[in-house]
């Protein structure tokens, strides 16, 4: 199934200790690169997320945001910043001998001060991988589950641009035997002229007669960008992994036999053609930018 690399979903599990959300947003990019939106604390998971991401997603710029609820009795510990408590005791010994008053001899005066007492949470996530994982998964099916539905409305509107480039194609073939007519006519004038004259340059014959064969012969062109048309319906009605490269190589390709048949049209009615053509390959072009 066709895949846009645009999306959003989200997940959230819980345990009896630990509660999890997870958000995944999704635009277009060449290659896949996942930016990690996480708390330190799931710093050593990034690795293992990134390989489950890799199960769902094979391009674009990912977004992962986590946020994680530690539902645990919490375990601290006390630190101690002993050069700063001695500074502040010699500090405030130093004034009382300045001021001529009692030395503080309270302990909790000295641990009242600023950054002397340090609380510090035992970091640790273990037991809550599962629930991790599992607030992931949901939050990659629904962005895959979305991805999938702009992929198919992406699809559609692909068939339709297709059919519409088939009938640019249609109207150039009926166009062709009047360029072809005309540029006889031209043909045959100047071969008058070379005949009519004494010393026939029969070299100069040859030239113009090659130059009409190449000149407004673009069957192969016609051939070519149906072949591309055919592929590209085949492409995206049968797919089952990533394909937008594929479709990116082939809208490079019609865009190529565009501007080859655009070079050998003859009449102002298949230039503005071939103009819509483009135009229209254009469109499919930055469509396909989207597609996985």
């Amino acid at each position: 199934m066709l895949k846009s690399m645009t999306g959003y979903g989200e997940g959230a599990a819980e345990s009896a200790d630990w509660k999890v959300r997870v958000e995944v947003k999704t635009v277009n990019q060449r290659f896949l690169d996942i930016a990690f939106h996480t708390p330190k604390l799931l710093n050593a998971e990034e690795a293992h997320m990134r390989d489950r991401i890799k199960q769902t997603v094979a391009r674009g710029k990912l977004d992962l945001f986590v946020t994680v609820e530690d539902l645990r009795e919490k375990s601290a510990e006390i630190r101690v910043d002993r050069k700063l408590a001695l500074a502040y005791h010699q500090a405030l010994n130093e004034m009382s001998d300045l001021l001529r008053v009692a030395r503080p001899d309270d302990v909790a005066t000295i641990a009242s001060y600023p950054d002397v007492l340090s609380v510090e949470e035992t970091a640790s996530f273990e037991g809550g991988e599962p629930v991790l994982d599992e607030a992931l998964d949901k939050a990659l099916s629904a962005l895959d589950t979305m991805r999938q539905t702009e992929g198919e409305n992406l699809k559609q509107d692909f068939l339709h641009r297709i059919e519409t480039l088939s009938g640019f194609v249609e109207k150039l073939r009926t166009l062709a035997p009047d360029i072809v007519a005309h540029y006889r006519e031209r043909l045959q004038a100047t071969m008058d002229e070379l005949l009519s004259a004494e010393d026939i340059d029969e070299t100069r014959i040859i030239e113009e007669t090659a130059l009409y064969a190449d000149k407004v012969n673009f069957t192969e062109e016609v051939v070519r960008l149906e072949s591309h048309f055919a592929q590209f319906r085949a492409i995206i009605e049968g797919a089952d992994a990533p394909v937008g490269r594929k479709l990116d190589f082939l809208i490079q390709e019609m865009n190529r036999e565009a501007n080859t048949i655009g070079s050998k049209c003859q009449s102002a009615e298949a230039a503005q053609t071939v103009v819509d053509m483009k135009s229209e390959i254009e469109k499919l072009r930055e469509q396909v930018q989207n597609i996985e």
